[in-house]
């Protein structure tokens, strides 16, 4: 099974699109999850597509813009980003979908919308596990999944180690029923008091790096197992204030983009084994 690692455009915002690209290149990336806002200018919209063309970088399209309180005005601008992310001609759209104030009918709406924008572009729309969304815990997300087993995710267990303030050992029979239904990863690591350890690299976060290398080998697993001959990373620490800073400073701990480097760098070696043991 190939593995692909993908660099998130978050935190590199201050680069123009051009010097972006050639960073990601240069760092040995596949290509980049991005965002192309309905409210992009076209000049901007085509140096995008233009910068993917040179520099042959692969595209996850990811969509977090829609935070509407109002459900039908959410439904709309929903709608309306997914429809521009689709334009971009994407692998697949990464989808930070819904609210978790919201019911599970308006939840299962907006699912259903995505599901119809996906037949109508024919560009696949997972939807990412993150607070604040539909899938903000693991047991909410395990009752969705057993009722409405056609819906695919991005697993970004890091979100729901911060919530249950726990590694979820209590909730197993949830992170199987996710890791079933992953089509994606955003490799970050969490802890119970925070959805970011300061530094992956620092032996103090060894725990929870271990816990999330476990959980991301199963997925790995399962996706050869179920057939796949490719699937797609994206090690996603964030910017600040996901970075902690020094106190009393603007300067943070440990250095977004190296730690990013760190985390596709040891899952490429990581699951090199995997390539092989397809080869032989």
């Amino acid at each position: 099974m190939k593995i692909d690692f993908f660099c998130p455009r978050w935190g590199c915002e201050d680069l123009s699109w051009k010097v972006f690209f050639n960073k990601v290149k240069e760092a040995g990336y596949d290509g980049v999850e991005i965002g192309f806002s309905s409210d992009l200018r076209d000049d901007e919209k085509k140096e995008i597509v233009d910068g993917l063309a040179q520099y042959k970088l692969k595209c996850i399209g990811q969509h977090w813009q829609t935070t509407d309180h109002d459900f039908k005005l959410h439904q709309s601008n929903f709608a309306r980003e997914l429809y521009s992310l689709s334009m971009l001609n994407p692998l697949f759209i990464n989808s930070q979908t819904g609210k978790d104030h919201f019911t599970e009918e308006q939840n299962i709406v907006l699912i259903d919308l995505a599901d119809k924008i996906g037949e109508e572009t024919g560009v696949k729309i997972v939807h990412e596990t993150h607070r604040g969304k539909w899938s903000f815990a693991a047991h909410v997300t395990e009752r969705f999944l057993k009722k409405y087993p056609s819906v695919r995710i991005t697993l970004d267990i890091s979100h729901w180690c911060n919530v249950a303030e726990s590694f979820l050992a209590d909730q197993r029979s949830a992170v199987i029923r996710a890791i079933l239904h992953t089509d994606h990863i955003h490799a970050r690591v969490g802890y119970p008091e925070g959805p970011q350890v300061p530094d992956p690299r620092e032996p103090l976060w060894d725990e929870a790096l271990q816990h999330h290398l476990k959980w991301w080998d199963e997925v790995v697993s399962t996706k050869r197992d179920q057939g796949s001959s490719y699937f797609t990373i994206t090690p996603e620490f964030g910017a600040p204030p996901y970075t902690v800073l020094l106190p009393g400073t603007n300067k943070a701990i440990a250095n977004q983009w190296d730690i990013n480097l760190f985390m596709k760098d040891m899952l490429k070696d990581r699951y090199r084994l995997f390539a092989i043991a397809d080869r032989s």
